[in-house]
């Protein structure tokens, strides 16, 4: 029987919204911490019932394409698993990759959007700029897409089609690393496939990319290594300046990535894995959820942890131009 999603009294409160001592919001959602061995450290809400990654899936789409052979290495690396800013070094780097293959914007199949960084949109808004697929947050998983394409002698044009060989492949890199067969396919927000696992299932995945090693004898776990090694050097390119993901690997050394509708995994410089879902949607709290959660198993200090949260200005909550609150995790 196929699981289901879940839903509201299947979930558990993981963080609120803190507004000069009054409770005004609170995030519900469910959230699983995997041990180094990968044995099940915390368990909150019903993580066996089906979730859409959304851009959390990116690191193994990035698997599947690099293993098509996609030559990536580096930044590069980094930035096929991104959802990243827009910025000029952003756009650079995708450019750069796009050209390496002898493919320009033109061929990317994500949407136009001006950055989310307000600087770099600032900028173009001024120079009298357009919105550009470089700029969308995903078009280094795009590019790396379609490098694999190049690579393997598969059409460009129809690489987001789930029935193309690149599909089909990606398809089975998640289902090999998360152990369980997708529940469903349907489109992500840049077009893409996107394919629904278990939260159990994405922890499984993002556990054992990122404690593969280098030096294995699977192509598949060499290139997760790799990856994740390639993230934590330049953590500028999976999200951008100032940004929760970011953030958290430059001060934690952790390996951080969200996704969209409050998906959020991370793992600890230790092996210590963590993957929840806020069920409303929301992002805002994500990251401070898994730095607590990895801070309760013991994989971060929980000093350092707390000062994080008490200081960040990621977490503060306004009024009068002043902070007035926080955002606290409450597991």
């Amino acid at each position: 029987m196929t699981p289901e999603t879940f839903t509201a009294p299947d979930a558990v409160e993981l963080a609120v919204v803190d507004r000069g001592g009054f409770v005004e919001s609170r995030h519900v959602g469910a959230a699983l911490v995997l041990s180094p061995d990968g044995e099940v450290v915390t368990a909150l809400g019903r993580t066996d019932a089906l979730v859409l990654p959304r851009s959390a899936l990116k690191p193994l789409q990035a698997i599947g394409s690099v293993t098509a052979g996609a030559p990536l290495e580096g930044e590069r690396l980094a930035l096929a698993t991104a959802s990243h800013a827009g910025t000029d070094r952003h756009a650079s780097v995708v450019r750069d990759m796009l050209g390496s293959v002898g493919l320009s914007e033109d061929a990317l199949g994500c949407p136009a959007q001006w950055p989310s960084d307000s600087t770099t949109r600032d900028a173009m808004v001024r120079d009298h700029f357009e919105p550009s697929r470089l700029r969308m947050n995903c078009s280094g998983k795009h590019a790396a897409m379609l490098m694999a394409c190049v690579a393997s002698g598969w059409d460009t044009a129809t690489y987001l089609d789930p029935a193309h060989p690149l599909q089909l492949h990606i398809r089975e890199v998640v289902e090999r690393l998360s152990g369980e067969r997708v529940g469903a396919t349907v489109v992500d927000g840049c077009g893409a496939p996107v394919h629904a696992i278990t939260l159990a299932g994405l922890a499984r995945a993002v556990h054992r990319a990122g404690n593969s090693s280098e030096r294995s004898p699977f192509a598949m776990h060499r290139v997760a290594g790799a990856l994740v090694r390639a993230v934590r050097e330049h953590p500028w390119t999976v999200d951008g300046p100032g940004r929760p993901d970011t953030v958290a690997i430059e001060t934690f050394g952790v390996y951080s990535k969200f996704g969209a509708e409050g998906v959020q995994t991370m793992i600890a410089p230790d092996g210590t894995t963590v993957a929840l879902k806020i069920l409303d949607g929301s992002t805002r709290a994500g990251v401070v959820v898994a730095l607590t959660l990895l801070a309760r198993a013991g994989a971060l200090s929980a000093e350092a942890v707390d000062s994080f949260a008490r200081s960040h200005p990621l977490l503060s909550i306004r009024g009068g131009g002043v902070e007035v609150g926080r955002i606290r995790a409450t597991v």
